[in-house]
């Protein structure tokens, strides 16, 4: 059964800020990769498990929209959602929002990828069992399937 969503929140650390006392741009792209690998840990699918599928995740394009800032000691919310997949699993984009402690969105990213196979070193087409966990993964109102 797919879930609605998926979220995980963080406190902002010292080390995520930058000069202009807010957190530096590549961290939220840091916050949504952890929030992707947690949800497959939270589904019941640890990295450590696809690294023995001899599969990786690697990605081709992050786009990240900026809206707010984020400060120090701040909690936020980073959410997770399928946003495009080929039916067989081997492409797909994730939206990730994060939000404030106050509601605020302070960022949308999107990322597209796919699967690595790590021996072969070209790109590989997920077991059933990898398959199985994505299928149940939160999808966006607007989910499509991508074409072959």
């Amino acid at each position: 059964m797919q879930k609605k969503d998926y979220s995980k929140t963080y406190e902002v650390i010292w080390a995520d800020m930058d000069p202009n006392r807010h957190m530096r741009h590549s961290v939220y792209n840091d916050y949504a990769a952890q929030t992707r690998i947690a949800m497959f840990q939270s589904f019941g699918l640890p990295i450590k498990d696809i690294a023995e599928m001899n599969l990786g995740p690697i990605l081709f394009r992050e786009e990240t929209k900026f809206f707010k800032e984020i400060g120090l000691s701040e909690q936020i919310t980073v959410t997770c959602k399928v946003l495009t997949m080929r039916k067989d699993g081997s492409r797909w984009s994730f939206l990730h929002e994060i939000f404030k402690q106050n509601g605020d969105q302070a960022a949308q990213i999107i990322v597209d990828g796919a699967w690595l196979n790590l021996k072969q070193r070209k790109l590989g087409k997920p077991p059933d069992k990898l398959l199985d966990v994505v299928m149940q993964f939160p999808r966006t109102e607007s989910f499509e399937w991508q074409n072959q």
